[in-house]
This record gives structure tokens, C-alpha cells and sequence, in this order.
């Protein structure tokens, strides 16, 4: 068996106000909160003890997870007191590992929604005799991303980040955010402040002559770090295009959790989830949508690739397209809310009163 370090200590600030109440791995993805799918795929590979470095919110994992038993899983908290980066949380957490020395540890992110082979991660990285391996992927616009040029056998030549210029897009593969490290590599990196593997760990042990290893796997991978981007990730999951085995029912076309309330003649569609307990009134349509536990959809109302916070109202007739609804929102009926509009928790729109659309 191989352990591993989830990393779930971000703020989740672009997700806002998605993340004020409820840290970014806890909201609900394809009807569980996304760090399931996550949890659910490492032990479908193999692992069996992680170790979750927590942050921002990170009361809230515990009390949901336990010990992990129910997953099959043997899990552990350990909570940063101040941020410290990617490299930071996991050297904060070493402790808590069991492996030796020379063992494999399986390190991801919790915001990256892929269906990466992990076994062949952990191979590669066991064949190779690397100090790190990282998953890799390929994308069509590099330039938000950390470039990771190899050679032909694999091994990592550089680690250029967010490059902007045609020169200096000198591949198309992106670091995506999963990592194997050698135990022993782990306790190289320096305790008590903030770390960047991406910026400080991966580019020093390069330096210093350490094996990095790539593997490129271009299975389906997304980082799910905008409300779009979540909204997405959830309605793949539902849809079947993104695996996994924590998706409480059949994949298709919409996905309605026990003691929603749908109208028979609503049309739900494009991998749309209506969360537990939610009213979806009378000639509603919602598609590519994640409605969560306790909102309302009233009578009328059209929902496009939108994300309503749980116990929020969506009045009469209102149209939404690319909209973020904060928990306990409510808009009124007759509203008209576009282009990646967010609204804030408890924020009130009285009925008619936006006809406008907003990208801020």
C-alpha cells in the first residue's frame, strides 16, 4: 500500500462566495463535497492512510470524515497555523507518515479533478528510481500554467512558471498537480515557514542533480478553481466524462438526490445536480447547474451553467446563465443575471430589480 498528502489548506478565494462558508474540497461536487471523489479514487489505487494538511475552515473535514473508516481509509488532520505554501504544508505534516525512507509517497492537490492513473504514477516513479515524479499533462494554452519540459525519456529538464511570451512556451506540458515523492526527499524541505514546490522545492532539487520524472497522462484533468470551472467538474462527473466511484447513482443526464423535489414537467439536464431537500418548481428549465441541498427553484425559472448555494431562492421567471448564488441568497422573480454574475450569501434581489450582467 502507498500513503499519501492531500492538500486541502487553500482559501479557495476565486470561488468565492462559494468558499465563505464551506472550504473549497468540502463543496458539493456531483452530490458529495469534491474531496470524496478524491479520497474514494486514492483508496480504489491502493492507499490506505492520508494524511490531510488543513487550513482555511479546517474544522470542517473532520466531523464529515472521521477516521476514515467508512471510506476504507485510515485518515489523519494536521492543521497549519499560519499558510505555508505547498512544499511548507507537506513537510509540516511528515510526521504523521509511516513509510521508510526509500517507500513512495503519493502527494495531491484538493482541487484537481482528474482520472490520472495512479498506480502507473507510482510505477513510473518506482522504475525510474526518481526523487520525485509528477503528473503531467497537456494543454492547448499553457500560459496560466507551470511548464514542465522533459527529455525523451521522461526526465524533467526545467520548471518554467506561467511563461508569457511565444519564446518561452517551449512545451505544452503543465505541471498538474500530483507528485510521488521519495519519503527521505520530503524531510529536505525546510520546516517552520512558507514553501513552493512548484517555485522553490522542484526547481531547487533540480539544481542540485536529483531525479524529477514526468509522466504525461492526458486523461481527463481540470483544476477546479474558478465557479465555472466547479460547475463543470460536477457536471462531468454526473455525465461519466470524469470517473469516479463516489457519484451516488448512474451517470446521465441530471442526478437528483433523495428528498429533492423535481416538478414533473421540469426539464433537468446536462449533468445537473438538485441537492438533497431542494424544490424545483413547475416548468423550470436547468441545465449544466449544480442546485444545492435546500434551494429553490421557483416555477418558470431557467438555470444554465450556474451554481445555486445551499437554501438559496431563485424567484419566478428569473434568468441565469454562468451565475454564482452565495449560500441563503435570494432573487427575486423577473430577474436577469449573466456573464458570471455572483451574488453574494443572504444578498436580497427584489423581484425585476437586475436586468444587467456582470463579469466582476
Amino acid at each position: 500500500m502507498t500513503e499519501a498528502i492531500l492538500l486541502v489548506g487553500g482559501k479557495g478565494t476565486r470561488l468565492r462566495p462559494l468558499t465563505v462558508n464551506t472550504p473549497k474540497p468540502m463543496v458539493p461536487a456531483a452530490g458529495v463535497p469534491f474531496l470524496t471523489h478524491q479520497l474514494v479514487r486514492a483508496r480504489a489505487a491502493g492507499v490506505d492512510h492520508i494524511v490531510l494538511a488543513t487550513s482555511y475552515l479546517a474544522e470542517v473535514f473532520e466531523p464529515y470524515f472521521g477516521d476514515g473508516s467508512a471510506l476504507g481509509l485510515h485518515l489523519e488532520y494536521v492543521t497549519e497555523q499560519e499558510p505555508l505554501g505547498t512544499g511548507g504544508a507537506i513537510r509540516n505534516v511528515a510526521e504523521r507518515l509511516r513509510s521508510g525512507p526509500d517507500e513512495p509517497v503519493l502527494i495531491f492537490n484538493g482541487d484537481i479533478l482528474t482520472g490520472l492513473d495512479i498506480e502507473a504514477l507510482v510505477a513510473t516513479h518506482e522504475t525510474s528510481g526518481a526523487d520525485v515524479s509528477l503528473h503531467l499533462t497537456r494543454v492547448d494554452d499553457p500560459r496560466a500554467f507551470g511548464l514542465v519540459p522533459t527529455d525523451s525519456t521522461g526526465r524533467v529538464t526545467a520548471f518554467l512558471e506561467k511563461p508569457q511570451t511565444p519564446e518561452q512556451i517551449v512545451t505544452d506540458q503543465i505541471n498538474a498537480g500530483a507528485y510521488v515523492f521519495t519519503r527521505s526527499v520530503i524531510d529536505t524541505i525546510p520546516a517552520g515557514r512558507p514553501v513552493s514546490v512548484e517555485r522553490e522545492t522542484f526547481p531547487g532539487l533540480l539544481a542540485s542533480g536529483a531525479h524529477l520524472q514526468g509522466m504525461v497522462d492526458s486523461t481527463y484533468w481540470l483544476d477546479l478553481g474558478t465557479p465555472q470551472a466547479f460547475v463543470r467538474g460536477s457536471a462531468d462527473l454526473v455525465l461519466g466524462h470524469a470517473p469516479s466511484p463516489a457519484v451516488p447513482g448512474r451517470c446521465g443526464e441530471r442526478l437528483i438526490l433523495d428528498s429533492a423535489t423535481v416538478a414533473a414537467d421540469a426539464k433537468v439536464s446536462g449533468g445537473t445536480v438538485i441537492g438533497a431537500s431542494a424544490v424545483v418548481g413547475a416548468g423550470t428549465r436547468i441545465e449544466g447547474s449544480t442546485v444545492l441541498d435546500g434551494a429553490v427553484i421557483e416555477e418558470g425559472a431557467v438555470v444554465t451553467d450556474s451554481l445555486i448555494g445551499a437554501g438559496a431562492r431563485i424567484g419566478a421567471r428569473s434568468v441565469l446563465t454562468g451565475a454564482v448564488i452565495g449560500d441563503g441568497a435570494q432573487v427575486g422573480a423577473d430577474n436577469e443575471l449573466r456573464a458570471g454574475i455572483r451574488i453574494w450569501c443572504g444578498a436580497v434581489l427584489p423581484d425585476g430589480s437586475v436586468r444587467f450582467s456582470s463579469d466582476q
